[in-house]
């Protein structure tokens, strides 16, 4: 990440009337004084790299001066609890800021800094400063005498100029994403050759962290989905707390984040290592949609080919099981794919697992594709067990399948090509190093 690189693009897109404020995230508590682990408003991130609760930063394209942080006092007894903290002073020697200030002087501060910059960018998605920004955006109007000039501003969101800044990213970035992805692909890997029946998915989950922490990840970028069997029907599970049992699928949701930059990645798999035939052939369906997907990516797609292509693929499939009864153009007219498919097939990644950006044009139209521009692909089936219309060899089986995906100047990257995923492969790895230990949990009773 270059911070000093994203200001400066942003500069670029501003004149010297503009002034752009943008908050980080407040320090959450989760018990008495006992904090969540800090997690940095990622807009805040990828302008001043600080990780550092409770900051504010000012960023004036064309000043002298142009970049100021407010953040929190050296403090020598909260250091000694809860850890050092840059300061001030810091912020001006680590962080390159021209100025530096106590984040409890900003009210009396920022005002003036202002200048007589007419135009305010706000970047506050949390609303942390919803009720203070006008006070200092009105602040010089109505302290000057009746006879001074006044400087009337406007305010408006950052997310406008930043959010479509955020959408391509730098070689500085793709090398970033890159390495979580590859962190994500081993711990799937490991994962997999883990997996067997009455292992409890909590044991999973935690053996994906482990090998993330191997890669230097700093934490998982979003909670992990570990679903046997019929919780792979929640498309965001996160209870990961039950054993798996043989014949179920295990559909693992699950990425790594490497200094701030998120993975996303989605496996199935049978939890016993062998797919039943009913399984293979939705499976390999699921694969088919994504890897046609996938050959859409190349500069100037538009983005919805993607969903197109694939829902494409997943219908044709579906009539020819017989699980979708008519004629295809219909179904993907009316959308009866989504019955099955419930979910659309993939987002932005960066900085944010479902990155910042806009999707459609402001006519309307889908965006093009561009060269540095990160995605998932992510294709599902899910057939639930009350699908009375359904054969029941089909029911009670869901299949999700993601990849992430970098647009080339002449196509598309495979990312996360390392993590297994053709029927083979994944009957090859599945449960070639099964936990063998016991899981010891006390009795019901003995909770009482």
């Amino acid at each position: 990440m270059n911070p000093t690189l994203h200001r400066q693009k942003l500069c670029e897109q501003l004149d010297t009337n503009a002034a752009v404020i943008v908050a980080g995230s407040p320090q959450r508590i989760r018990s008495k004084n006992q904090p969540y682990r800090f997690t940095q408003n990622k807009d805040f991130l990828y302008l001043t790299g600080f990780h550092e609760p409770d900051a504010v930063a000012l960023i004036r394209p064309g000043h002298a001066q142009p970049y100021v942080i407010f953040c929190r006092a050296k403090d020598p007894a909260m250091e000694t609890s809860f850890g050092a903290r840059l300061g001030p002073e810091g912020a001006v020697t680590e962080l390159g800021a021209n100025l530096a200030y106590p984040i409890d002087e900003m009210d009396k501060v920022l005002p003036e800094l202002l200048e007589e910059r007419q135009r305010i960018l706000l970047g506050d998605e949390e609303n942390r400063l919803s009720a203070r920004v006008w006070g200092w955006v009105n602040a010089q109007r109505q302290s000057v005498r009746f006879d001074d000039r006044r400087v009337f501003r406007s305010l408006e969101p950052l997310a406008g100029v930043l959010h479509e800044m955020r959408i391509i990213k730098t070689d500085a970035e793709v090398a970033a994403i890159r390495h979580a992805t590859d962190a994500a692909c081993a711990a799937h890997r490991k994962v997999m050759a883990h997996t067997a029946p009455g292992v409890n998915e909590r044991q999973l989950s935690m053996a994906f962290n482990a090998e993330l922490a191997h890669w230097d990840c700093d934490t998982d970028p979003y909670p992990n989905i570990v679903a046997g069997g019929p919780r792979a029907m929640c498309l965001h599970y996160d209870e990961n707390d039950k054993p798996l049992e043989a014949g179920q699928m295990l559909l693992i949701d699950a990425g790594g984040e490497f200094r701030g930059y998120a993975s996303d990645i989605t496996r199935t798999y049978p939890v016993s290592g062998q797919f039943s035939e009913p399984q293979k052939t939705l499976y390999n369906l699921v694969l088919a949609s994504l890897d046609a997907a996938i050959a859409t990516v190349t500069p100037g797609a538009p983005w919805g080919s993607i969903y197109n292509t694939a829902r494409r693929v997943l219908t044709e499939g579906l009539l020819e099981l017989g699980i979708l009864k008519g004629e295809l153009e219909t179904l993907l007219a009316e959308e009866g794919h989504k019955r099955f498919t419930v979910h659309k097939t993939g987002h932005y990644m960066g900085l944010d697992v479902h990155d910042v950006g806009q999707y459609r044009l402001p006519s309307g139209e889908w965006r093009p594709l561009e060269p540095g521009m990160v995605l998932t692909i992510e294709p599902g089936l899910y057939i639930p067990d009350n699908a009375a219309d359904v054969d029941p060899k089909w029911r009670g089986i869901a299949v999700r399948i993601e990849d992430d995906i970098l647009v080339t100047h002449t196509g598309a990257e495979n990312l996360s090509a390392a993590a297994p995923r053709t029927v083979a492969e994944l009957e090859s790895l599945v449960g070639s190093a099964p936990i063998t230990r016991s899981v010891h949990v006390p009795s019901e009773s003995a909770l009482r």
